[in-house]
């Protein structure tokens, strides 16, 4: 894919269903007794592996462009696969599917392509193991063969990282477990999650009574939640809203390029997901939310970014680290273009989660925007972006969606021509993204 400079971007559009909470519809919905009418539904390949292995776990799903119905088949009526249940790109769907698969009275095996199959598996095999499940592994990577075993044992489990795809993992788990387990998430500074919280207001909103308290260790607060394995889950439709993590990378393009205009509609804004809006605004972007709701107990909104000849912010609130780098994981690799327009640029620190995402993300956007002549360092844990000019250049990505997106955006603001290698890794998340962006450019 070449991308040419633009003068500014101009229009109103809706971007595909959440990607992470479309995941969870779709398992969720499958969990509980009852058919479901999931509205606005991803378009990304991810989430149509998600679809993929709860069919062939004998779910009966019927998709209708960007509307998914399922039929529930309850906690135990899932029946064995007949092959091995492939989860694509997803590390979301293999490791949801295996908190769900662990409790089973049936054996299954999840597997990936080849870059699902180097990421860390680890962290959910191990509370897993520690509820007694079977797994095995190739040294704590994909493809992981289950032993159902049911019920599970009740834990409390201290996790190591704030994750939401551990936590719900175990909690999915925790529904087949005989008693109350518990998640402990990492600490943090601040009473409110600090990783995603999708599961946990879809699970209530599904009627599963789930206790959520935050307990006070010195200056630190330690969020326990806990499910109960009794727990039904009852059938309601869903509306997913539009993904914010897609909405990053047109809220840092209409933000930096002058005359820009871009309305963004039925943003999920959820408090765990919207630091990237915080953030962009604390760096001198012009982001206003419009007819914010509450959608299916998440909140949801309107966003209209404003495009500036000049971004200047405060030089503190340049370094990115500590409770807020959970919530915009996913969003550091546009943040590090971002940072190549502002007066002070960007230090983005404690975000070693970075190096085992889709790529090692770290020194997948170093080395593009060093291609793309910007002064940037790396570190262990991140990276800091100096004010750059940046050039067109040719740009490798990795095989990961997130690479490709944020460079398409680095090429809206450089000199010349970039070449996006391998562009087609952008569906994983958001098939329509180049067809979308070209529709803004003027």
């Amino acid at each position: 894919m070449k991308i040419k400079s633009a003068n500014y971007l101009q229009g109103t559009i809706e971007l595909p269903g959440d990607k992470s909470i479309s995941h969870r519809a779709a398992m969720f919905a499958t969990l509980a007794n009852g058919s479901t009418k999931i509205e606005n539904f991803a378009t990304s390949a991810d989430c149509a592996s998600t679809l993929s292995c709860l069919e062939k776990l004998g779910v009966e799903i019927k998709r209708e462009g960007s509307t998914v119905y399922v039929q529930g088949v309850g906690k135990t009526g899932f029946t064995a696969p007949t092959e091995d249940l492939d989860c694509g790109n997803s590390g979301t769907t293999m490791r949801m599917l295996a908190g769900i698969l662990a409790g089973q009275n049936f054996n299954s095996v999840l597997v990936g392509d080849e870059s699902l199959s180097k990421r860390p598996m680890q962290r959910v095999i191990l509370p897993l193991q520690l509820m007694d499940a079977e797994i095995a592994s190739e040294e704590n990577h994909a493809p992981l063969r289950i032993t159902g075993k049911n019920p599970l044992r009740a834990i409390t489990y201290g996790s190591k990282v704030a994750s939401a795809q551990v936590k719900s993992c175990i909690l999915l788990a925790g529904l087949f477990a005989d008693g109350k387990t518990a998640v402990l998430n990492p600490r943090s500074k601040k009473p409110t999650p600090n990783s995603r919280n999708h599961t946990e207001l879809m699970l209530k909103y599904l009627g599963v009574e789930l206790e959520e308290q935050y307990l006070v260790d010195g200056t630190d607060f330690i969020h326990k939640i806990t499910i109960d394995g009794n727990s039904e889950l009852t059938a309601r439709d869903l509306n997913v809203p539009s993904d914010i993590s897609s909405a990053a990378f047109f809220l840092v393009a209409g933000a930096c390029l002058p005359n820009s205009e871009i309305t963004l509609k039925n943003v999920g804004l959820n408090p765990s997901r919207r630091g990237i809006v915080d953030v962009l605004q604390n760096l001198g972007a012009e982001i206003e939310i419009l007819d914010e709701r509450e959608v299916c107990n998440e909140k949801v909104g309107d966003l209209r970014v404003i495009g500036s000849a000049s971004l200047t912010s405060k030089p503190e609130s340049n370094v990115l680290k500590g409770d807020v780098i959970s919530n915009i994981i996913d969003e550091i690799p546009v943040l590090a273009v971002f940072g190549t327009q502002l007066e002070n640029g960007l230090e983005i620190r404690e975000a070693e989660e970075l190096r085992v995402k889709e790529s090692d993300r770290i020194s997948a956007v170093v080395e593009n925007l060093r291609r793309m002549g910007a002064t940037v360092e790396e570190f262990s844990d991140g990276l800091r972006v100096e004010k750059s000019k940046l050039k067109g250049a040719t740009i490798d990505v990795y095989h990961d969606h997130r690479i490709a997106m944020a460079f398409a955006i680095a090429g809206l603001f450089a000199e010349g021509e970039t070449t996006i290698n391998d562009a087609e890794w952008a569906s994983v998340s958001f098939p329509a993204f180049f067809e979308t962006l070209e529709r803004l450019k003027r």
